[in-house]
């Protein structure tokens, strides 16, 4: 790929995180997966023409993006990995339910994004599954087996990585309760408020 291709790439992917950011309400302390077929990017099927080239203009991006906002970051692997994921140690750390397990991802087996992810994360380890509270897939990768239960669709505004096309979207915590439920805060503390002394479920 030349320089001018990759540069839009890395332009698109900065603009579709930070529009993620802000619909699905990300805060420091969340974590990110992203999943991606380097092979698309390149106009080629998923699984056939991976490229470290292409994954260095999105590991970088999403890197520096993920710092300015304080989020954990997963980098998918491919399936003959069963959709591992490369994450930081200090994530591991942080999150007593991640399992590491004994593998290091290469293009022909986990992808060359994951390669890269795991060459260039500090302290690399791999984990078969994560709950993340956002994602973006690139490429058709398959991502929501790794996000929270409930995802939110949102809309990239740059709807191709070079050829790949990009999809995403952010969970929200499950609504709960039948018709007397209340999920708006403001609407809690009226009620609060003007509740009778003896009320009682």
């Amino acid at each position: 790929m030349t320089d001018s291709i990759l540069h839009h790439v890395a332009e698109g992917l900065e603009t579709n995180l930070r529009e993620l950011i802000q619909v699905g309400s990300l805060r420091p302390g969340h974590i990110l997966v992203i999943g991606t077929s380097t092979s698309e990017i390149l106009g080629h099927q998923i699984g056939t023409s991976g490229t470290l080239d292409a994954a260095k203009p999105i590991y970088d991006t999403v890197q520096r993006i993920s710092r300015e906002f304080g989020l954990h970051v997963a980098f998918q692997c491919c399936e003959h990995l069963n959709r591992a994921l490369v994450i930081e140690e200090e994530l591991l750390l942080l999150t007593p339910q991640l399992e590491p397990v004994s593998v290091i991802p290469v293009p022909k087996a986990g992808g060359s994004m994951a390669s890269y992810a795991y060459r260039h994360f500090a302290k690399p380890v791999v984990v078969e599954t994560i709950q993340a509270h956002a994602g973006i897939d690139i490429g058709s990768t398959l991502i929501g087996m790794h996000l929270r239960r409930v995802a939110v669709p949102a809309r990239p505004p740059v709807r191709h990585l070079g050829h790949a096309y990009v999809t995403m979207a952010f969970t929200r915590p499950k609504l709960i309760g039948g018709i007397r439920a209340v999920y708006s805060a403001d609407t809690a503390e009226q009620l609060y408020q003007t509740a009778a002394p003896d009320a009682d479920c």
